[in-house]
């Protein structure tokens, strides 16, 4: 039988790109060698293409991918040298210029097959202040938000808080993950400077009401038929869940599956089907939820590429479930086929 290429691209312009390159690594280490051929391509922090590694087998433990600061100039390539026909792109990138459609855009254009949401359903997940508008319709609960445009008076985006929400809160870029640029302010003070740090990643910042609540995340798989994980909790050793603690220190560990009542779990993985489908899902995404100690349920963000290191959640939720990470790889890829043939066959 002969094997089917995958195309793993990742890095990226984003602030994300770290993250990108160690999610790729655990993915080309993860793939069944027996059924595919990896082909790996970076996209440079300047936005530039890369040819990096092949594997027709799985690579060594100490195998590393290209980043920045390894970068093989004699490697560049034009973008749409990665086609290949009958090649499906697992593009491991987070992030803006990755997760919010245009790599999907792209990839379209090129006609190939990828792993992920598509164009819409990336770009509306990837804007939280979107999604907020979407999940309204809907009825999935959130917490209390306001909103800031870069331009505003930030006098009134203090008054508009005091109005709306209390201290503490939370700050986010809209169209950013993996907690950059995301901050907790305490004061009028903390949160004017929380307002200047999230605008170095985006013009338009979402503030969020704080609340004392536990992290629980619900993996969701399918096109049509959208199946989703047991909830998993996040178990921070830390008071803010931020980058460095993510993907630095890793001072977290996971419950999976999280301590839940049966009933909370099932209403979790209800609007995480729910929340999938109204934003056009498909493919795979992570929903994100706070549970607050007297039991009221806010979704928090839909993560349309989690990450996919080896300590990442969502890979982990599947593996709980039944589902081993080279299985679930077989998995995407075949969704991804799947909504190819879709869309060739919605252009009539």
């Amino acid at each position: 039988m002969s094997k089917e290429t995958l195309i793993i691209l990742y890095g990226g312009r984003s602030a994300e790109r770290e993250v990108s390159v160690l999610s790729a690594e655990s993915v080309m280490r993860a793939v069944n060698y027996d059924k595919f051929t990896v082909k790996t391509y970076f996209i440079a922090q300047d936005g530039r293409f890369i040819k990096t590694q092949e594997f027709i087998e799985a690579p060594a433990d100490d195998e590393k991918l290209m980043t920045n600061h390894t970068i093989d100039e004699s490697k560049a390539i034009s973008p749409s040298a990665i086609y290949e026909e009958g090649a499906v792109v697992f593009p491991v990138l987070h992030g803006p210029m990755g997760e919010d459609g245009s790599i999907q855009g792209f990839l379209e254009v090129l006609k190939m097959p990828y792993v992920g949401t598509n164009i819409l359903s990336s770009s509306v997940a990837m804007d939280k202040i979107t999604t907020k508008h979407v999940l309204e319709s809907t009825g999935v609960p959130q917490v209390a938000y306001v909103t800031y445009m870069d331009g505003d008076s930030l006098d009134e985006a203090v008054a508009n808080v005091h109005d709306t929400l209390t201290y503490p809160v939370f700050v986010k870029p809209a169209n950013m993950g993996s907690s950059v640029g995301i901050s907790r302010a305490e004061n009028d003070a903390e949160l004017v400077e929380a307002i200047t740090l999230a605008l170095k990643y985006d013009s338009r910042i979402l503030i969020e009401q704080g609340v004392v609540a536990r992290e629980i995340e619900v993996g969701i798989l399918g096109n049509t038929d959208v199946k989703t994980t047991l909830p998993g909790e996040v178990v921070k050793d830390v008071a803010f869940y931020d980058y460095k603690a993510k993907y630095i220190d890793n001072k977290i560990t996971m419950a999976i599956p999280a301590e839940l009542p049966a009933e909370t779990a099932e209403k979790m993985r209800h609007y995480a089907s729910k929340a999938f489908k109204a934003i056009g899902g498909c493919g795979l995404s992570r929903c994100d939820f706070f549970l607050t100690e007297d039991g009221h349920i806010y979704l928090n963000e839909l993560n349309t590429m989690p990450g996919f290191t080896q300590w990442s959640m969502y890979p982990l939720l599947w593996d709980n479930m039944g589902l081993k990470y080279a299985d679930l790889i077989d998995e995407l890829v075949s969704l991804a086929k799947e909504m190819f043939e879709k869309r060739e066959n919605h252009l009539l």
